[in-house]
């Protein structure tokens, strides 16, 4: 056998295709309703803030803008994510999911941002607020977010898909600012607390800093190629060590393609005698039994216990400057 046989599994059947398909599809549709409704409703709320004078009616609307973005961001990563590979992009556009939840998690951040600092100077200097006008536009913007939130929740892939939960948020958000908008409307006709319309509206900044800090954490981790929160490297290399005819594994990687979709590369340590068609089968063994840990597109290098490479389960890459070679 060749000393270095590079084998090269992608494990995805076409079961797993057409259901992987089937959920973007889904997806899509839940991303234009969503966007139509709130992007109608946003105009509402735009000019309800500006007519009421109303912070909160205002960081709404203006995070209902963002949200409209977001949606509309979402939906073109889940066409590109459809488009076939190609030699410039082997992986196809999967990983353009993974960028436009980056820029929403950004958003969400740079909106708080903006919320807090109008806030601050209405503290100091309470406006007049058309409190009755905003509290229905608040209502309505509630009811109309808490519909859109039921709905991306019940028929989307909110919990697994990353560039979903990303745009879920920002609705969440504007959940939660249209609930303090009416929490200070009442306040403020109840007691006349003007204050009390840049606080929720910091409060609501918060949260939605929060929600921004934490998707932006995910996707930050998934582009830098960090190791998913799901797998354990410990654990891969004992599976890979446990299978039938493994002596070792080393320079093993593992990463994030985009959302559901892990990866894996190693270098196992085989009988140098087997034949090709033996090692392929053992390879083959290997990526059926990855399949079952989460892991879905396997790249396996073999070689004999005579290889030059480091035993380190981990490679260590060196500089541009020096050339490493497999």
């Amino acid at each position: 056998m060749h000393e270095h046989n590079h084998t090269h599994e992608h494990h995805h059947n076409g079961a797993a295709h057409h259901h992987h398909l089937g959920s973007h599809s889904t997806d899509k549709q839940v991303l234009r309703i969503s966007l139509l409704v709130i992007g109608a409703y946003m105009v509402v709320e735009v000019i309800g803030g500006w007519l009421t004078n109303s912070l909160a009616l205002l960081s709404d609307a203006g995070h209902m803008f963002s949200d409209t973005l977001a949606l509309a961001l979402s939906l073109i990563a889940f066409h590109l994510s459809e488009r076939p590979v190609n030699q410039r992009q082997t992986f196809g556009y999967k990983r353009f999911e993974i960028i436009a939840a980056a820029v929403n998690g950004m958003a969400l951040i740079v909106i708080a941002v903006m919320i807090v600092y109008e806030a601050i100077g209405r503290f100091v200097n309470p406006p007049d607020i058309a409190t009755r006008g905003m509290l229905i536009i608040s209502i309505l913007g509630l009811l109309v977010n808490i519909i859109i939130a039921w709905y991306m929740h019940q028929s989307s892939e909110t919990k697994h898909n990353v560039n979903m939960r990303g745009a879920f948020l920002h609705v969440l958000g504007d959940l939660l600012g249209s609930v303090g908008a009416i929490a200070a409307a009442v306040l403020m006709m109840l007691f006349g607390w003007r204050w009390a319309d840049p606080l929720t509206s910091i409060v609501v900044a918060c949260l939605i800093a929060y929600s921004g800090i934490g998707i932006l954490k995910t996707t930050l981790r998934i582009l830098m190629e960090s190791t998913p929160d799901t797998i354990e490297l410990e654990q891969l290399s004992n599976i890979i060590l446990t299978t039938p005819g493994i002596e070792a594994v080393h320079d093993l990687h593992a990463w994030t393609i985009t959302s559901n979709m892990n990866a894996l590369s190693c270098h196992i340590v085989v009988d140098g005698a087997l034949t090709v068609t033996e090692a392929e089968k053992l390879v083959n063994a290997l990526a059926e039994t990855l399949l079952t840990h989460n892991i879905h597109h396997v790249t396996v290098q073999t070689e004999s216990t005579a290889h030059t490479h480091s035993n380190n389960l981990l490679c260590c890459i060196p500089s541009v400057a020096h050339r490493h070679a497999h």
